[in-house]
């Protein structure tokens, strides 16, 4: 596996950070999932819950191992401290400065680790008047200007269907990661990686924070359609909805064909996506009238025959549904010590066999081993709450 040399120490809890991790380990690098007492809080966010385990938590922490200490006692500290020494890669998710309380921050383990690539995930980023907040996606959807530009023209702002800033800073911070790793092959010292949702919500904004700094105007809500491509959104046929995205003048003039308006690609209010983008309120209400005479799968037929980029508005069941997710073998299954068979989507990128999201403190006993400890110090720290054990460990 491309990563199976590679320790990484999962400090972060909810998404952000369980998502980098969770690519992490689809690519065979072993990840150790530290938990508090009470477990990562996503293990109690539902329904649905299956066999006790929420189905947030199992999205996300598939082929981890699952280690419960207790920070708040010396004893804990210090076998966090050890576990370090011995990781790759630790990601972070607490508050800014909350760490360092328990020598824990990067400055102080860098002392006895140098190598170690240390990521902080958090709100706002490590400095700034609001470093000290904390970041919840919902907040920074608004925050950030994404839900102001979501949702229908004279409609409420509204909030996109996940948590899409959340998994964009996990994927942003499993790329700087394996960038820093790459940099400590050449000078054999770790880092520090600062990635805050903030940030990463607003480079994620792309094409729109760039126009809005060319023109100095925030983009408006357009439903689903585009700010600058036309006709390219969401149209309603007779029966259901379907998405058209037509990106260039040549796919325009083959909608044309398909709809029987071939003079529409000569007019020139129409004739080039510029155009069509200043006339759009006329063309949309112009190809919306055509579209409702006929059936969704009707257009679907043509268009797509015709080279014309369209699909349906699929509900996430008719998306797991699709002959493509079948074709790609997407949805497969695991054993769960608890729920027994679990279906759950096969990753994009990795490679490995798909093994049950931890129990908590499932393996605390097999990880903490690794520092040489003795059963009876480990029955010690278990008996006075320092580390919590599964039974099923």
């Amino acid at each position: 596996m491309p990563l199976s040399d590679l320790i990484i120490l999962d400090m972060s809890r909810v998404l952000a950070g369980p998502y980098c991790t969770q690519l992490f380990a689809d690519l065979g690098a072993t990840v150790w999932k530290l938990e508090p007492p009470q477990g990562d809080e996503t293990r109690g966010w539902g329904p649905p819950f299956l066999a006790g385990e929420s189905a947030y938590y199992l999205s996300v922490n598939k082929g981890k191992e699952s280690f419960s200490v207790n920070l708040k006692d010396s004893r804990g500290q210090d076998l966090i401290k050890k576990l370090a020494q011995k990781a790759d890669v630790l990601v972070e998710n607490f508050k800014v400065g909350n760490l360092a309380r328990y020598g824990l921050d990067y400055s102080s383990l860098k002392q006895h680790s140098p190598g170690l690539v240390y990521c902080s995930i958090t709100g706002f980023g490590q400095t700034g008047p609001r470093a000290k907040e904390a970041g919840y996606d919902a907040a920074m959807q608004g925050m950030t200007g994404l839900m102001s530009m979501t949702g229908e023209a004279e409609g409420e702002p509204v909030k996109v269907g996940v948590a899409v800033i959340d998994v964009l800073t996990g994927l942003h911070a499993t790329v700087a990661i394996l960038a820093a790793l790459h940099e400590r092959q050449r000078t054999g010292k770790g880092k520090h990686l600062d990635i805050s949702l903030f940030e990463v919500g607003l480079a994620s904004l792309v094409n729109q924070v760039q126009t809005t700094l060319i023109t100095g105007q925030s983009p408006a809500r357009l439903g689903s359609a585009h700010p600058q491509l036309v006709p390219y959104q969401a149209f309603r046929a007779k029966d259901d909805y379907f998405v058209l995205a037509v990106g260039n003048d040549r796919q325009f003039a083959q909608l044309c064909q398909v709809i029987h308006e071939e003079h529409l690609a000569e007019d020139k209010r129409f004739m080039s996506n510029k155009a069509r983008v200043e006339n759009r309120q006329e063309l949309i209400a112009h190809l919306s009238d055509i579209f409702e005479k006929r059936n969704k799968e009707s257009w679907l037929t043509e268009l797509i025959q015709a080279g014309v980029p369209a699909m349906p508005v699929n509900t996430l069941v008719e998306a797991l549904q699709d002959p493509q997710t079948e074709a790609r073998d997407l949805i497969q299954t695991y054993s769960h010590p608890k729920a027994g068979e679990i279906a759950t989507l096969k990753s994009p990128i990795g490679h490995m066999p798909i093994k049950a999201p931890p129990l908590l403190g499932q393996h605390s006993r097999s990880i903490l081993k690794i520092l040489n400890l003795s059963d009876s110090y480990l029955d010690e720290l278990e008996q006075s709450g320092v580390i919590i054990c599964s039974s099923e460990s």
